[in-house]
Parts: structure tokens; sequence; C-alpha cells
């Protein structure tokens, strides 16, 4: 029992969320992330093998032309073949085996494994993340993609868990991150809608994981899946993931939080 609890807060106390969230966040702008893109750290030959075997099957009866319809394609493929589960923590090509295997995997096990199918198909991506101001326990946060769209020229929101697009009552296009929270802070219309007709939509997980208006948005920049999955290869089995990170902030090779439309402190008052 006492293991259970030791463990339990290694994984999931708040108070270890919060340290992470000091060490990590950066105030940022709109302009100082339009750039910034997975890919930058994560080479298509740094991926493992067993994403690209997936992407085979994934793509095996007809891969579309365009950027956006294939990242639909695989958010749909993905959706349906995942079931989802505990929270894994794991090297990403383990990860993979784990979650098609039906035993684990939450928004940010997707959007990690997301990332990657979009890498191997030259697609431009990026993790967002989201948390409460002031910090909020019980909310927990939430994580979802953008991938750069060149027949619109511009980032979209996309959430892989869900085959999820938001959308402006004056357009057709889908909204970006930065687009949908400067319409829901000046109290703007956004509507929602999957593209996946297997799976109903949950419009309450919707609407508490997105459209709070205490909702803050967070990049999730400089992540090399290659060292991470490196060291938690080598010391999940013997250290806390905590742990992990922290040795790769000290090292310097570690992710960051940048936050376009809000100043990161904030949080903490």
């Amino acid at each position: 029992m006492f293991l259970k609890k030791v463990s339990w807060f290694f994984r999931r106390h708040h108070f270890l969320y919060i340290t992470r969230f000091r060490l990590l966040s950066r105030n940022s702008s709109i302009t100082g992330v339009a750039s910034c893109s997975y890919n930058e750290c994560n080479p298509k030959k740094d991926i493992p093998d067993n994403f690209k075997e997936v992407n085979a099957i994934i793509f095996k009866e007809t891969k579309p032309t365009t950027d956006f319809e294939q990242v639909k394609q695989l958010s749909v493929w993905l959706q349906n073949n995942i079931k989802g589960g505990p929270g894994l923590s794991e090297p990403s090509d383990r990860a993979l085996h784990i979650m098609l295997a039906g035993k684990g995997g939450v928004c940010s096990d997707m959007a990690q494994i997301f990332n990657n199918f979009c890498v191997i198909n030259s697609v431009r991506v990026r993790e967002w993340g989201t948390t409460r101001a002031p910090f909020n326990k019980e909310f927990g946060g939430h994580s979802f993609n953008e991938v750069f769209s060149k027949e619109w020229n511009k980032w979209i929101l996309i959430d892989i868990s869900s085959s999820l697009l938001f959308y402006s009552d004056t357009s057709d296009v889908p909204l970006s991150v930065v687009e949908l929270y400067q319409l829901i802070r000046v109290n703007k219309a956004v509507h929602f809608k999957t593209f996946n007709d297997v799976k109903p939509i949950k419009a309450a997980n919707i609407k508490r994981n997105y459209l709070d208006r205490n909702t803050i948005p967070f990049l999730i920049c400089n992540y090399s899946n290659r060292t991470y999955d490196l060291y938690l290869s080598i010391f999940r089995p013997y250290v806390p993931v905590f742990i992990i990170h922290f040795v790769l902030y000290a090292l310097r090779k570690s992710y960051y939080y940048r936050f376009p439309l809000d100043n990161y402190k904030k949080i903490y008052d």
C-alpha cells in the first residue's frame, strides 16, 4: 500500500503538476509561435518503424492528396482502433503497441502518436495542452493537436480523440487554436463537429475541455521523440517518470510550454 501511494504521488499529485509548469513555462506571443512545429525536432528517420508499418495499413486502400484529408483519415482510423485507458508515459513505439492492443492511452498519448504519424506523412503538426487560471486540480487539463493546412495556409485545431474540428459562425474553414480562444474570450459563437460517423460526439466533454473562458492554451515545444524514447526506455522501469523529466530538464534537453495568449504566472495567482 505504501509503494502504491508513493507511485501515485510521483504520477498524479498536483504539487508535481504545478512544479512542472513553473519549470517549463515561458510567455510568448501569437507571432512567436507561428512557425513552431513538432517536425522541427523530429525528422522522419527518428520515428520508430512500427509507426511506418501501421501507417501503411491506414493508407492501404487509398491516400488523399491534401494534408487536411490525410489527417482526417488518420484521425478516424486511430479513434476507431484505440479504445483508450490509463496514461502510459512509455517510449512511443511501446505506447503505440499498448494502445492498439486496447490496454491504455489518454488524450496526451493520442496527441503524441498522432504527431509521429504526421511526420511520416510530411504534414506539419504540433501539440497543445490546456490548463485553467487560477489552477484547478479538478480540471486536469487536456491535450490535442494542430496541423498546418497548405490548402488554407493556416493552422487548424484537430482533436484526435474525438475527430473534432471547431468553426466560427462566419466561415466554413476550421479554426486554429488561437482563433478559437480569441473568439471564446469575447463571447463570440463557435461550434464544433466530428468527421467520424462511427463514434458519437460527447458534447459535455467538449464543452468542459475547450469552452470554459478560464481555459488557457499552451504550445508544447522542443519535444524530441528520439530523446524521450531513449531515456524512457533506459530508466522507465526503475525510476518515476517525473525524475526522468527532471533529468532531461537539468540537461537542457526537455520540452517546454509557450503561452501565446496569457501570462502563465496568472495560473498560480
